[in-house]
């Protein structure tokens, strides 16, 4: 397996680091790698104590001992998809008509290369077991204290979670919540649908990996880029994928690769990178 050393490239957009992907500039030949188990997960959720809920469908796809996902809207994967997906070569898969699946087969490659390990950059945050509400603010917490910011600050917030909000108002960080979805917040916020419209007025970015599989990533790292701001993602889209933008755009990451927190009462670990730390410099 190639070390995150071997493996480190300066990569300058999203489009980019596919083409290097592609290449086998990452790793191994993705031509000579195939896709064991492709499946999905739906799941809906209202957690005890809240009064709105929200559902999930991600795509997974299995290479060796990797899994690599992308969050979808539900209903808009088709299930012919997964079918595509089985037995497939990594190569054919980053070249599909689907960006989600694209995406997915390129965080397994990826989490195939540079697993989430401190060699490569990652550290291990325990999430203890319990609710689907104790995780969920557990996770939360360990995503928000990426943020370096004074009180008063105003964060954009891209993929709303009300425990992340939660999260944020602990600190007395205003926010503006955005979300393709639109809709209220858990406290009868309205949800904004333009994210890149709504930037220039947030002092830094918390977004969802999510944007990768939407194509609204690259717009939103640029803006932090260009304005010098904070941009940490929390990814189970992607995980493996985003670190590669750490000082590029990026400055923390909290990787959830699958099982994601919702899927069990048990113990579970998300991983933080920053910009900076060993591997962070991709």
């Amino acid at each position: 397996m190639t070390s995150a050393t071997s493996a480190s490239t300066r990569v300058t957009t999203y489009d980019a680091l596919m083409a290097q992907a592609r290449a086998g500039e990452l790793g191994p030949d993705p031509a000579a790698l195939r896709i064991a188990v492709a499946f999905t997960t739906r799941q809906a959720v209202r957690h005890d104590g809240r009064g709105t809920g929200y559902r999930n469908e991600v795509l997974s796809l299995r290479l060796a001992e990797a899994v690599g996902s992308c969050a979808v809207e539900p209903g808009a994967l088709p299930d012919s998809a997964v079918e595509d997906c089985v037995g497939a070569d990594v190569a054919r898969l980053l070249e599909h008509p689907l960006l989600p699946v694209r995406v997915a087969a390129l965080d397994a490659y990826l989490m195939h290369v540079t697993p989430h390990t401190p060699d490569n950059g990652a550290r291990p945050v325990p999430l203890p077991a319990g609710t689907s509400l104790e995780k969920s603010r557990a996770r939360a917490r360990a995503v928000v204290e990426l943020l370096d910011l004074s009180p008063g600050s105003t964060v954009l917030v891209v993929g709303v979670v009300n425990s992340l909000l939660e999260a944020l108002r602990s600190r007395e960080l205003a926010y503006v919540p955005c979300d393709l979805k639109g809709g209220v917040t858990e406290w009868d916020e309205t949800v904004v649908t333009d994210a890149p419209a709504e930037a220039g007025r947030c002092d830094a970015l918390l977004v969802s990996g999510m944007t990768l599989g939407n194509g609204t990533f690259e717009p939103l790292r640029e803006h932090a880029l260009r304005h010098g701001k904070q941009l940490v993602l929390f990814a189970q889209t992607g995980s493996a994928v985003l670190p590669r933008f750490l000082s590029h755009g990026v400055s923390a990451v909290c990787a959830e690769p699958y099982p994601f927190f919702w899927l069990d009462g048990g113990p579970g670990t998300v991983y933080r990178y920053r910009a900076g730390g060993p591997g962070g410099a991709r």
